[in-house]
This record gives C-alpha cells, sequence and structure tokens, in this order.
C-alpha cells in the first residue's frame, strides 16, 4: 500500500509538472514572458519582463493560469472569500473564482467620489477570511496596497497567491507582513523549463540570474507611528506665507472659520452691493466680475472696500488677465476699472509666459497685493490641464512672492505638485449638490472638493440665486468648514 501510494504521489508529480512546462511555453509563445533588454518603472534595465496583462486574450491559458494558481494553494490556505489585485490578476481571479465555486471581491484602485466610494466591491461580513490574488510579486508593494484596503474593512488576510515569485524579496517582505505567499511558478523554475526546450541560451539564463540575485527588494514592516494630519492647517499655511495678501486670506479664514468665497456675478451693481451686504459675515473672499455689471465707477469700488471692512472679506477680481507684460500694466492699474486700487487678489492665464506675471507684480507687489493662477477650470473639455498645469506651477513656484495660489479643480491628482505648501487652491464649480448646468459647467460638492486638496470653495449660483443667500452662505460656510476640520 506504501508503495502504491508513493507511485500514486510521483505521477501526480510528474503530472503537475508536465502541465507546468506547457504553461511555460505557451506564455513564452505569446510573449507573457520576454526576454531582452528592458527599462523598469525603477529606471533599470532587465534582461526579462512579464507581460501576463496578454493572458486575457488567450482563454485557454487564462484558465490553465487559473488552474495552476488554484493547484498552488489548493488545501494549504483557508479562507472565505477571494480578492484580485487590480488590476491584471482581476480576470485571473474571476477565472479561478468561476471554476471552484468562489466568492470574490474586487478592489478599486481609484475610489470615486460618487455612488457608494467603496474602495472594496462584493458582498462579505467583517471578520470574513480573504485570499489575495495577484499575477505576480517581485517586492510584494501592490499586495500590501491591497492587505491595506482589506484590514480597512476587517477583512483578515494571512495568504496570497500568484503565478510567477520573481524571487527578488517578495515572500521575505509578505512574510514579515503577516503573509503567505503560494506561488505556482519561480522564476528559476521558468529558465529551467525554457531552457530545457531550447528556448535560451546559457548566456541568457545566466543574465537573469545575475539580474534576479543582484535586485532584490526589501520593504520594511510597518511600525506603529503618530498619525500625521491629511493637510496642514490655515493657521499653519499662513505662517508660511511669502505675500501679505496672502497671509490676511488664511487669518480671514481663521478667524470667521470660513473656507466659502461668493462669485456675485449679477450684472447690477446695485444688486452686487446689497448681496455682498448679506454675505459678507459667512466669507472669507468675495470673487467679482466688475466687467458684467451694468454701471462702475470710484464710488461702486469705495462701496465694495467699506464692506470687506465692514464683514472682513479680502476682493479678489476675477480679471483672468491673458495678454503681455505690458499690457497687463495698463490693463491692471489703469482704465474704467483701475482693479489694483481696490481689489486684493487678481488671476492670470499664463498663455504669454511668465512675462504676465512680471508686469502684474510691476503694479501689484507694492500695493500688497497677490495674484492667482489658473492651473485648472471647473468647465468640460477645458484646456487648462496636464503640461499646461505643470507649468503653471513652476512659474509659481519662481515668484513666492506675487503668487498666492492657483484655481485648481484637483490639486491632488496633479503629477508634479506644488512644492510650496502655503500657495491656496481655490475652487469654483461648488454646490451641495453634483452635477452640471448645461453649459460645460461641472459642479463639486464642498466635501469632495476639499478632499482632492482644494482649500477656498467658490459658489455663485447656488448663493447669490437662492432664495434667502444669507441663508444659503451660511449652509455652505457650514459644510465648508466641515470638510475642512476633517481633513486634520
Amino acid at each position: 500500500d506504501q508503495l502504491g501510494s508513493a507511485q500514486d504521489e510521483e505521477r501526480s508529480y510528474e503530472t503537475f509538472w508536465a502541465e507546468m512546462e506547457s504553461l511555460v511555453l505557451k506564455l513564452y509563445e505569446i510573449e507573457a514572458v520576454k526576454f531582452g533588454n528592458f527599462k523598469l518603472k525603477s529606471g533599470i534595465f532587465s534582461p526579462i519582463y512579464l507581460d501576463l496583462r496578454v493572458i486575457v486574450s488567450y482563454p485557454d491559458v487564462l484558465r490553465q493560469v487559473s488552474e495552476a494558481m488554484w493547484k498552488a494553494v489548493e488545501n494549504k490556505a483557508q479562507f472565505d472569500v477571494t480578492c484580485g489585485v487590480p488590476y491584471t490578476a482581476l480576470p485571473i481571479a474571476t477565472a479561478m473564482a468561476l471554476d471552484h465555486n468562489l466568492k470574490m471581491l474586487m478592489r478599486r484602485k481609484e475610489v470615486k467620489d460618487y455612488g457608494t466610494k467603496k474602495a472594496i466591491e462584493g458582498h462579505f461580513s467583517p471578520g470574513q477570511r480573504c485570499l489575495m490574488v495577484e499575477d505576480l510579486v517581485t517586492s510584494g508593494m501592490s499586495v500590501l496596497e491591497t492587505l491595506d484596503a482589506l484590514n480597512a474593512v476587517k477583512l483578515v488576510c494571512t495568504d496570497v497567491v500568484v503565478l510567477i515569485d520573481r524571487q527578488q524579496g517578495g515572500k521575505e517582505n509578505l512574510k514579515s507582513h503577516g503573509l503567505n505567499l503560494y506561488s505556482a511558478l519561480t522564476i528559476s523554475e521558468i529558465l529551467d523549463i525554457l531552457s530545457k526546450h531550447g528556448k535560451l541560451t546559457d548566456e541568457v539564463v545566466k543574465s537573469v540570474q545575475d539580474f534576479i540575485a543582484a535586485n532584490s527588494v526589501t520593504v520594511k514592516p510597518k511600525t506603529a507611528e503618530k498619525a500625521k494630519p491629511k493637510r496642514l492647517s490655515y493657521e499653519e499655511r499662513g505662517a508660511l506665507a511669502k505675500n501679505e495678501a496672502l497671509k490676511r486670506l488664511y487669518q480671514t479664514m481663521v478667524e470667521k472659520k470660513s473656507n466659502l468665497s461668493v462669485a456675485a456675478d449679477v450684472t447690477s451693481a446695485t444688486e452686487l452691493l446689497q448681496i455682498v451686504d448679506k454675505v459678507g459675515p459667512h466669507i472669507c473672499c468675495l470673487k467679482t466680475h466688475v466687467d458684467i455689471l451694468d454701471t462702475w465707477n470710484d464710488e461702486i469700488a469705495a462701496s465694495l472696500v467699506d464692506l470687506a471692512q465692514k464683514h472682513n472679506f479680502v476682493i479678489f477680481e476675477d480679471r483672468k488677465f491673458a495678454d503681455i507684460g505690458n499690457t497687463v500694466v495698463s490693463q491692471y492699474s489703469s482704465g474704467v476699472y483701475k482693479i489694483s486700487e481696490w481689489s486684493d487678489i487678481v488671476n492670470a492665464h499664463i498663455v504669454p509666459g511668465p512675462g504676465i506675471v512680471d508686469g502684474l507684480k510691476q503694479v501689484g507687489l507694492g500695493k500688497k497685493k497677490g495674484l492667482l493662477l489658473l492651473a485648472e477650470m471647473s468647465s468640460a473639455g477645458t484646456m487648462a490641464k496636464g503640461s499646461y498645469t505643470e507649468e503653471t506651477v513652476k512659474i509659481a513656484e519662481e515668484n513666492p512672492d506675487f503668487v498666492i495660489g492657483f484655481i485648481s479643480v484637483n490639486p491632488n491628482s496633479w503629477a508634479k505638485k506644488c512644492k510650496d505648501g502655503s500657495l491656496v487652491h481655490m475652487t469654483p464649480g461648488i454646490k451641495l449638490q453634483r452635477g452640471g448646468d448645461g453649459l460645460g459647467q461641472q459642479y463639486n460638492d464642498p466635501k469632495s472638493a476639499i478632499s482632492r486638496g482644494s482649500d477656498i470653495l467658490i459658489v455663485g449660483r447656488g448663493v447669490y440665486r437662492a432664495e434667502d443667500p444669507k441663508l444659503a452662505a451660511q449652509e455652505y460656510q457650514k459644510a465648508g468648514w466641515e470638510a475642512y476640520l476633517s481633513e486634520l
């Protein structure tokens, strides 16, 4: 009986190894495993590249991959549900779940700010055991990110299954975080199989072995740290500010517990002054468009300044300068509006280049004014994004004495974030309910905007078209301040 059992085990192992050889050869054939000279995300060059994303185009290979991984973990790990690590492993986890009737969850890599806002999708109960499914492991970082998301919803994770262990320290890193790694294949086994079948020369095999040995990755286990605030407080930002107008703005925000800017875009000067007097106690900043008013003179300008002093807010003329330096000097200091005489803050596009900042600074710096740069806009189809935004940040960083921040929509998503932590982000298009207006304006709610990195919420029609503008301003002030406090 013992001899028979041993023979059965030997035949089973031979069958399994034959299946692995078949799988590796197929992976090589469809170029999921490549050899050459490949630049990795880290910048280093590798003689081997694993591109397992292609297996979704080969259903037979996808099923073979999922079955190999199932056999690697079957009867070894105890679990109630599985979770695919985004994105390459998701179809693998799905195939495994379908073939073996497993309950599956899915982790969102980017959590949406609408709908259920869940990071983990699917039905589960806190305390259930979850098997993580990944395509391959190098350092184990993507697995650890998924582990954090699963632990956050009180799922218990002790096991991970992958198709390929690159043997670069991932198994050890995961072990140090309390995770057992089960792999269907290792890089060494892949090299052995391909070499056996004449697909690789000894030179290529050695180059891969040397690369793997020289490029192990260590991830230190997490240690208990004091939780850091998500953002600096307005007081701290004000202390860092290099511009007097920006210091005043932060001071006003703190004193009034308000990060609300009302955009009173009405066409009647009389109505403008009436609305400002009503909402003034609840705002830190008034945004104006004086070029749409039915009339303008020095008396109206003086009345606005008086209201700003009465209710303690700053005035921001949304002029959106976009001309050459010499022209904006005149537009800012003279003409009908004499903007530099009464407005604390103005804004500009960087389309003309840095010369526009030089021109505006020539007028405004000595008067202790500040400039916002338009880095993003809230309208659908805007061109202000990507490289335009990056150049805006660069110009701002070069002019910290005059540039006080940005008009922005989602600064937390910027690839190149501003290094100056004092600069303010003002976000237009805010409503208590998200949506659009049919003319391209896209609205975000206060909490969503603050979570995206905004500091000051610009509200227009939600206040000045309200039945009771004062009450509406109070509601937006409360919602905006609570959203800010929740981020500290």
